[in-house]
């Protein structure tokens, strides 16, 4: 019973760390289907090589694996912390990377072999490998879950690796007390004991290891950083610049988010026929919805933004609440926590404005709220006379995606208006307006209280220099997202 124990432990640890060192690479580099397939793929194959190596382990089987749970324990306790420390010195990541996860798979991979050779003295051979794999699978399922829901929004990422570190320990140490008799235990027993001591401490000062680790990569300081189930939230300030970053991407900087948003909201909440009722998809700050109550027509906005955690600061996170006005509380807003496209999918109430604010497609999760799809969805929930706006990523900087964006909503059956302004924090910046019927930005009505937009500012945003003019592009969809390749092609030439 042990040793099943033992086997659950171990491939829910292992599927635990390999989740873990793929999301910090998803966080770090982005692109998240390269860093976990990447991750996986030789983690996998790492445990083939383990398996490997095992069958030329003949003697003191007990003893070996006590001493690869420690193994295991040391280098995959500590991965998180260390390929932190590494990213923030700027070099050797990806080797770093790559032995982390070829020493945990080989552990790993080594381990269950020992373990059902152990197991098959006592029982039949066909019985103890059913019954081990069995347990191996549900321990991985159990890692697999535990993972997103509990460990990763509760303790963050440094904690979790020592935590997890500090079960493998436990598993050595019961390993010796049930095997005292067939193994001479003090040795790694004094091992077990400073190991479990090191990996304790690490987890008490994760706060301040992540914080230390994590302020390296922001040159501003860090006010506020939290895990959430969906991704990694840091605010930072400097003077007055109050910033978000989601998963190390710049969200806004208080000092200029107001030009970004402000033509965002209100070329389309004026050009649509009556903004009665909106439909904000992303924009969980809330900062999108604090420019839409400044049309005094507006009865409901209907805010979809994945992430409670996004939602819940926005509504009490101080600076924030300051930043948007408290409009989250407003009796006219409603907010699902729930994925934009699956929201668009599950019903059919229609809407006057729909306003995606969502960030730009650098991961293959995010493509596809760019796809002809997502707006053909987004078309289905529009007024007749009511106007689309999604934001486009930059004219200059990711020349192609923004015009693939453009032809892409164009595919989706609307006319579209493309336009652009500079916001520093960004630099040019883009954004797409699509209705079904002709229009320009000449319709537009600023509201009162706006900081940049003018009817001067308004006859510009339309204007595209040659060098962020048009390009062609292929229309992205589910199947083929080719904005995802435009906009990764244009970071690459830009770093």
């Amino acid at each position: 019973m042990a040793l099943l124990a033992a086997i659950f432990l171990v491939a829910a640890c292992g599927l635990i760390y390999e989740l873990l060192l793929a999301t910090i690479s998803s966080y770090l580099l982005g692109s998240s289907v390269t860093q976990f397939s990447i991750s996986v793929g030789l983690f996998v194959g790492s445990m083939g090589i383990g398996s490997w190596i095992s069958q030329r382990i003949e003697r003191r089987l007990i003893g070996t694996f006590v001493m690869l749970e420690v193994m295991l324990a040391a280098v995959g306790g500590f991965s998180a912390s260390l390929l932190f420390a590494v990213y923030a010195t700027g070099v050797h990541y990806y080797p770093t990377l790559l032995v982390f996860l070829v020493v945990i798979g080989a552990i790993v991979g080594t381990e269950l072999p020992i373990l059902v050779r152990i197991l098959n003295t006592y029982g039949e051979l066909k019985t103890v490998v059913a019954e081990a794999l069995s347990i191996d699978y549900l321990g991985s399922l159990a890692g697999s879950i535990l993972f997103p829901l509990l460990l990763l929004p509760a303790l963050g990422l440094v904690r979790t690796g020592f935590v997890v570190g500090l079960i493998n320990v436990g598993v050595a140490t019961y390993t010796l007390r049930v095997f005292a008799r067939r193994i001479r235990g003090l040795p790694y027993t004094v091992v077990c004991a400073v190991l479990a001591l090191l990996l304790g401490a690490g987890a008490l000062a994760s706060d301040h290891i992540g914080n230390a680790l994590e302020q390296r990569l922001y040159e501003d300081q860090i006010i506020l950083a939290r895990s959430s189930a969906y991704q990694r939230i840091v605010f930072t300030r400097w003077r007055e610049d109050f910033r978000l970053f989601l998963d190390g991407n710049l969200q806004f900087a208080s000092l200029d988010e107001h030009r970004y948003h402000e033509a965002l909201v209100h070329p389309a909440m004026t050009i649509a026929g009556k903004p009665s009722r909106v439909l904000i998809l992303g924009g969980g700050d809330g900062l999108a919805v604090r420019e839409v109550l400044r049309h005094p027509e507006v009865e409901e906005v209907v805010m979809v933004d994945l992430d409670p955690a996004i939602t819940s600061l926005a509504q009490t996170f101080p600076p924030l609440r300051e930043l948007n006005g408290g409009v989250l509380n407003d009796r006219r807003v409603r907010i699902v926590n729930r994925d934009a496209m699956t929201f668009l999918q599950s019903g059919s109430d229609r809407f006057d404005v729909v306003i995606a604010d969502l960030p730009d497609p650098n991961g293959e999760p995010l493509a596809k709220l760019y796809s002809r799809e997502f707006f053909g969805l987004a078309g289905r929930r529009l007024a007749r006379d009511g106007a689309l706006v999604t934001q486009a990523t930059s004219p200059f900087f990711s020349r192609r995606a923004y015009w693939c964006i453009e032809r892409t909503v164009a595919a989706a059956g609307f006319k579209t208006l493309p336009y652009h302004a500079q916001v520093p924090s960004f630099g040019d910046w883009g954004w797409v307006l699509a209705t079904h019927f002709d229009t320009d930005l000449t319709r537009v009505r600023i509201p009162p209280g706006t900081r940049y937009l003018t009817p001067a500012v308004l006859r510009t945003l339309a204007v595209f220099d040659p060098d962020s003019d048009r390009l062609p592009a292929e229309v992205s969809t589910l199947d083929r997202p080719n904005v995802l390749g435009y906009y990764l092609s244009s970071a690459q030439t830009w770093q």
